[in-house]
């Protein structure tokens, strides 16, 4: 009798424990619940910014949205304060919330198939037959040398007399843009672009300052460019001006 009646208390303690266990962990899931769904306010675009686009192109794009905090991504904006002279680092769209991550500086930010340009520096392109361009072997991220031919007047003292000089020595390749050229079934693609002759012309562009700039336009208007692929281990010679007459000396 006394066991039956000791058993009956225990089973209704373990009922009662476990009675509370399960009301404070619907309480607890009820409080996360209820938090979740408390409102925070973040960046919500509104109309499609472009990558590229600068803080304040942003900002007259966005809108402070109240949102249930377990809906909001991690990095979510709530400012953009302290982010002037960031930029969207791709294209933004109506209705996303507006990320950190999708924010970055300029010079991080290059078209497919080019390379920064650093700092300070402006692009400048010039047109080029493939034989000027060490048979089309440029790519961008390469420095080259580049040598300027003239036909008559670049010379004070010798105004008719043709000259030719490399100006100016381990310039930064930004981009090379080339006609698509058909390609075989076979082979290594690599090889090809390496073996078969370019066709059309290549624009290259380059990363300088901005009197280097003019001088690269002067020289490709009024004479001609060549170029050669320049390491930055190559050496450099002293300045020469070839002229007609002196080649062959």
């Amino acid at each position: 009798m006394k066991t039956r009646l000791l058993g009956g208390i225990v089973a209704l303690v373990l009922a009662l424990v476990g009675t509370l266990l399960l009301v404070s962990y619907v309480q607890a899931s009820e409080a996360r619940a209820q938090q979740g769904l408390q409102p925070v306010e973040v960046l919500v675009v509104q109309g499609q910014i472009p990558k590229g686009s600068g803080v304040d192109k942003i900002k007259s794009s966005v809108k402070l949205t109240s949102l249930p905090a377990g809906s909001v991504p991690e990095g979510a904006l709530k400012s953009l304060d302290g982010l002037t002279g960031q930029v969207a680092s791709a294209d933004l769209l109506p209705g996303e919330t507006l990320l950190g991550a999708r924010l970055a500086t300029p010079d991080t930010l290059s078209a497919p198939g080019s390379v920064p340009v650093p700092a300070g520096m402006q692009e400048i392109s010039v047109q080029l037959d493939a034989q000027r361009v060490v048979g089309g072997r440029i790519a961008a991220g390469d420095t080259v040398g580049i040598v300027v031919l003239f036909d008559k007047g670049a010379l004070k003292d010798a105004p008719d007399v043709e000259t030719g000089q490399q100006v100016f020595h381990k310039v930064l390749v930004t981009s090379v843009q080339r006609s698509i050229a058909k390609t075989s079934d076979a082979g290594d693609p690599a090889e090809q672009a390496n073996t078969e002759l370019p066709t059309g012309q290549l624009l290259v562009t380059f990363a300088r300052n901005d009197e280097d700039s003019v001088k690269i336009a002067f020289a490709a208007h009024f004479g001609s460019l060549w170029l050669t692929k320049e390491s930055s281990t190559a050496s450099e010679g002293a300045p020469v001006v070839v002229k007609k007459p002196e080649l062959y000396r």
